[in-house]
């Protein structure tokens, strides 16, 4: 069973804070080749919060910060492959279609080893940029396993639990809401 990533958008919030979402349902890939050779600093503050946590969505080359594992038919793997190779050659600036469609198949075959989880496990990424290069982690979000003693009401009260990979030690990222939303804290007007 072939399984790949979609956009799942379960509030507006990915309309604000990136500069395109993608759209629901669209199938995605990671999209760190975005940001391949840039300068993160030179980032605009929604392109970088698309750097740290964002999946590329093939059609709208749009951002989603979620991605569900949906089971998908061959016919579905070879549209994600023509639709990026395409992107590739058009946005992208790849030399010819052969070597975009080869990068394209590198892609969404890495999409697809980041589904080796149960249909319907949300997925989410996490970037940084690390001696010039781009660290990709991933994480899951699972449902919680229900609680022997609950009662019906309560028994699901949470409906995700978070799970730390071992050895991430890494220093918690903080995120300016303010400055992304480019306004004034002491006037509450926009820039």
């Amino acid at each position: 069973m072939l399984k790949f990533p979609r956009t799942i958008r379960l509030d507006p919030s990915d309309t604000f804070v990136f500069e395109r979402a993608a759209e629901p349902g669209e199938w995605v890939v990671s999209g760190a080749f975005v940001f391949w050779n840039r300068d993160p600093a030179a980032l605009d503050p929604k392109q970088r919060v698309a750097l740290r946590s964002g999946f590329l969505g093939i059609d709208s080359l749009g951002w989603s910060t979620l991605a569900i594992v949906t089971a998908a038919m061959e016919e579905d793997q070879q549209t994600m492959i023509d639709r990026l190779a395409r992107q590739l050659l058009e946005k992208f600036g790849a030399p010819d279609l052969e070597a975009a469609h080869a990068a394209a198949e590198q892609e969404v075959a890495f999409a697809g080893s980041l589904c080796d989880h149960p249909p319907q496990t949300l997925l989410a990424v996490q970037r940084s940029v690390e001696n010039g290069e781009i660290r990709e982690r991933f994480r899951t979000l699972k449902p919680r396993e229900r609680a022997a003693d609950g009662d019906r009401l309560h028994a699901d009260a949470r409906a995700f639990t978070f799970h730390q990979v071992e050895g991430d030690d890494e220093p918690a990222e903080e995120v300016d809401l303010l400055g992304l939303m480019g306004t004034d804290r002491m006037t509450g007007d926009r820039r």
